[in-house]
């Protein structure tokens, strides 16, 4: 069992979180806004993200781009990991790219004016809605399978306008140590094409004057030792040696995707560096081309969580306290609805109270939801002060796959996003999804 290290828990929230002495004591902060005010306001469950550590995380990106690959390079977002309309936004303004996964996340990034020439279209199956849109809004379309390319080649033939760039996934049968339901590069995964699928793929490709500019992977996500992308991309570029020989074609952009890892719980800490992953993968790439005589091609790395877990925070309120033979639960007001990850793959969270967080703690404590489901739970075993009903809890690490997978479960109505910019001096804290409703939830049935 953890200590209570307060500074230590700290270190899981966004930079701009502070502890602050208010009127009934000490109180956490985020960019100088009051977590009491902020949940007074628009009630809980409520998440916040942070612009400042948000940008932050994408400096490190940068900064280990420009320092390790000698050719050019880009980052794509990965819409996946939270996306709204301000989100979307926020990708534009700092020049990236969005992937989108399916036409409901692609009319997010045309809602909030991305060019198409920074839109990427995902998707292991996409529908005949989900390649229209592609097609008209993005500027980039990830192929995964030749069923896929073959649906292209038929509508190649009566489309007219601008036609999107395209790149095939390829599942070079490796797996990055992850959590199973994580991986998506083994040889079994349900993603991409085999080698030799990749290469028909291309074959086709050139037949009929495509416009193929790149090839893709992605072994899955929070994985902290990169050498399987290494031996993907020896894969990958094999298949580019091989291709080269005989045909002359090349890719223009290389992506091994993204899922680098977190600290979720103050155990895990320090998050692992963004340096030592992207300084692998240049150096793996470039290292590879060399041997191989291939040109530099575009490095596009994908990061999703790794820029915007720590960015998030999750507001729970505290309700009925239970203590059962061997356990103290403290219920809050959400849980599975918006956080589905514990159940899924034993994600280990850590948390603080708003309200003088450097109190002695007591003993530990499981955090659960009102749903009904034993495996509505948040946090198991955690070391917390005593807690009153009422009282407010923080779920640092919550930005990344929370509200992107939560649901009506009980008819819970998913919650409110703010997002928080400026700082103390200058606090700007403001609403960017509005809490659903009822009404919400009644709106798209019918009466017998």
């Amino acid at each position: 069992m953890s200590e209570y290290d307060v500074a230590r828990r700290l270190e899981l929230f966004p930079l701009t979180t502070a502890v602050e002495l208010a009127p009934a004591g000490e109180r956490l902060t985020i960019a100088g806004c009051d977590l009491h005010e902020l949940a007074e306001r628009y009630s809980t469950p409520l998440y916040l993200y942070d612009q400042a550590t948000l940008d932050a995380s994408l400096e490190s990106y940068r900064q280990a781009l420009a320092a390790a690959y000698p050719g050019e390079w880009g980052i794509t977002y990965a819409g996946k990991a939270f996306l709204c309309v301000a989100m979307a936004q926020w990708i534009g303004q700092r020049g990236l790219w969005l992937d989108c996964t399916g036409s409901g996340e692609l009319a997010v990034a045309a809602a909030a004016g991305l060019p198409r020439e920074q839109i990427v279209a995902h998707g292991v199956n996409k529908s005949p809605a989900d390649l229209a849109a592609a097609l008209s809004l993005a500027g980039t379309l990830v192929v995964d399978n030749l069923a896929e390319l073959d649906q292209l080649v038929r509508l190649a033939r009566d489309r007219e306008g601008p036609w999107p760039d395209l790149w095939l996934r390829l599942r070079p049968g490796f797996a990055v140590a992850t959590h199973s339901h994580n991986q998506t590069g083994q040889e079994d995964s349900k993603f991409g094409m085999s080698p030799a699928e990749a290469t028909n793929a291309v074959r086709t490709c050139l037949e009929q004057g495509l416009p193929l500019t790149g090839l893709h992977l992605h072994l899955g996500s929070q994985f902290r030792d990169p050498s399987p992308v290494g031996q993907a991309l020896d894969t990958l570029l094999e298949l580019v040696a091989a291709e080269q020989a005989e045909s002359g074609w090349l890719p223009q952009v290389i992506s091994p995707g993204g899922g680098w890892g977190v600290a979720y719980h103050e155990d895990d800490l320090p998050h692992p560096p963004v340096d030592d992953y992207v300084r692998y993968v240049a150096a793996r790439l470039a290292d590879g081309c060399r041997r191989r005589g291939l040109p530099l091609p575009r490095l596009h790395l994908e990061p999703g969580r790794r820029l915007v877990a720590r960015a998030g925070v999750a507001l729970y309120r505290v309700g009925s306290i239970k203590r059962t033979a061997h356990r103290r639960w403290l219920l809050l007001d959400g849980g599975l609805a918006d956080n589905p990850r514990h159940a899924l793959y034993g994600t280990r969270y850590s948390a603080l109270p708003v309200q003088q967080p450097g109190r002695p703690a007591s003993e530990t404590a499981w955090l659960a939801g009102p749903y009904c489901e034993s495996g509505d739970v948040i946090i198991e075993s955690l070391l917390l002060p005593d807690i009153n009903a009422g009282e407010l809890i923080a779920v640092p690490m919550s930005g990344a796959y929370h509200l992107s997978m939560a649901n009506n479960y009980n008819g819970a109505c998913r919650p409110a996003v703010v997002w928080l910019q400026g700082g103390a001096a200058a606090p700007n804290c403001h609403l960017v999804r509005r809490r659903e409703t009822v009404e919400d939830l009644l709106r798209r049935d019918l009466s017998l």
